[in-house]
């Protein structure tokens, strides 16, 4: 049987162990250049030295008005290749592979003085309505991602995601809710999806796996649900998508009073639908910082790997100590044995 420390080989990707540290935004950029900092590598290269076996640097983004904030990263320009390459190379010395989340924040674009998106629909009463891109300006999103995709190959990462979830932009396309549209966009709600998938293959090598994070189900009132997901997440996998990672929610609320995501391993169902309905590899994710559950997952064969986002947050050692709690073989950096 399969464990999430059994190694895990998918195209050109070879990971030691199943554990993920999945992108999640650090709003450190220091001068709004979209360049990474120290904090960025301290962040990233502590949880390669923890044991992590693919470490997804946090949602990048294409444009500096599709960040979130001004604070986010970002590879529109060459300039800011090369403190990411810095940190994949220092992420690969300690032996964890690296990928990079390339995306648009569409109509979530904070600090955008104008956000941009499908349709000119804001996300609620405290976001800026947006401005609905001309059919022009959509066929140039498609360029600007397969311009960062490029730099991140350069950058020399392990594996590309594409943020088509959590409700930003790819997501705005192929939800009925944000895409009100009536070009070739709007009648076909995956075509813009599809073309910038197809744009970041054309830019990766061959045994490069593409991922793509998406969100299975809206928790809101007249959003799709997995039946729709595993649709347009077919048309995603017939354009290059070769592994999804597989969240929930963007369009509504996600809170602590009895919505989704309150419960350990909530997602976990969603991602074992797509990875049998579509026979293709899936990462699994939300509220399983418990080693036992992880394992759980992988055993079970829900998912072919796991991400650890809260867990790592507060523990770059997250790892190690899951191995340690599981009784499970792996490589403990020399000056940390006696830990152990």
């Amino acid at each position: 049987m399969q464990d999430l420390f059994s190694s895990y080989t998918f195209k050109g990707l070879e990971l030691k162990n199943r554990v993920v540290m999945p992108p999640m935004c650090q709003y450190s950029v220091e001068n709004k250049d979209g360049i990474a900092t120290d904090w960025h590598y301290m962040h990233y290269v502590s949880r390669a030295i923890g044991g992590a076996g693919l470490i997804i640097i946090e949602m990048t983004d294409v444009e500096p008005d599709g960040r979130i904030s001004d604070f986010d990263l970002g590879l529109w320009s060459d300039e800011q290749i090369p403190a990411l390459k810095r940190i994949v190379d220092a992420c690969h010395q300690y032996g964890a592979k690296v990928g990079i989340q390339i995306a648009h924040a569409g109509r979530k674009a904070e600090d955008a003085a104008v956000p941009v998106a499908p349709s000119a629909i804001a996300f609620d009463e405290k976001y800026k309505v947006p401005r609905a891109l001309t059919t022009e300006e959509v066929k140039e999103q498609v360029e600007k991602f397969r311009a960062a995709v490029a730099r991140a190959v350069t950058a020399g990462v392990d594996t590309i995601q594409l943020h088509g979830a959590h409700g930003y932009l790819i997501h705005q396309f192929h939800s009925p809710l944000t895409n009100k549209r009536e070009d070739e966009y709007g009648q076909d709600l995956t075509r813009f999806g599809r073309e910038v998938i197809q744009a970041a293959k054309s830019e990766m090598p061959d045994d490069m796996p593409l991922m793509m994070r998406i969100s299975a189900k809206e928790y809101v009132e007249g959003g799709y649900d997995i039946e729709e997901s595993i649709q347009f997440a077919k048309a995603y996998q017939q354009a290059g998508v070769d592994m999804f990672d597989v969240s929930s929610g963007g369009e509504g609320p996600i809170a602590a009073f009895g919505r989704p995501g309150t419960h350990a391993g909530y997602q976990v169902p969603l991602a074992r639908a797509i990875k049998q309905a579509l026979e293709v590899p899936v990462i699994a994710v939300g509220r399983l910082d418990d080693p036992i559950l992880a394992n759980a997952v992988i055993g079970n064969v829900d998912a072919d790997l796991v991400a650890v986002g809260r867990g790592m947050l507060r523990n770059p050692y997250w790892t190690l100590e899951a191995a340690a709690g599981l009784r499970k073989e792996t490589t403990i950096p020399t000056p940390y044995k006696f830990g152990f």
